[in-house]
């Protein structure tokens, strides 16, 4: 038997910004096949440079994600849609905290979210409901190298 669900998708997304993450798209496919400890070199690499992202910044890109992907919006798509937010925003000069980790409550599953300003952007959840294990924050331009 079958569960009838309906994704929630962004409305008006400017043509723009779905360009520009259809352009995020293939590379943020690609990245979320690499091991963690890869992913987190490359994010490492494009960080640089890049100021923090605002809240609305961060929004903006996750919605853009989730508006040009049906499974970026999907359950099961949160790691392409966290990559591709954070590689959106970078193409705009910003960087989110890219994070992964797992649920603190019962049943324990992995996810990946991008923050801003100390917090998780898009997820709908309460402070502490996610436990990091990796995350890939911005660095300030003087210990950019």
């Amino acid at each position: 038997m079958t569960t009838p669900s309906a994704l929630e998708r962004p409305g008006a997304v400017p043509l723009s910004r779905r360009l520009a993450a259809r352009l995020v798209l293939l590379p943020a496919v690609a990245l979320a096949l690499l091991p963690p400890r890869r992913i987190r070199t490359v994010l490492g690499i494009l960080r640089r440079g890049a100021g923090p992202a605002t809240a609305a910044r961060a929004q903006d890109a996750r919605d853009a994600m989730c508006a040009v992907s049906l499974h970026c919006a999907g359950p099961k798509g949160c790691l392409p849609r966290s990559l591709g937010a954070a590689l959106l925003c970078r193409l705009g000069g910003t960087w989110p905290t890219w994070c992964t980790g797992v649920r603190v409550v019962p049943p324990f599953t992995a996810h990946a979210w991008i923050e801003a300003e100390g917090h998780p952007v898009g997820e709908g959840v309460p402070e502490g409901y996610f436990a990091r294990l990796v995350a890939v924050g911005p660095v300030s331009r003087s210990t950019d190298r």
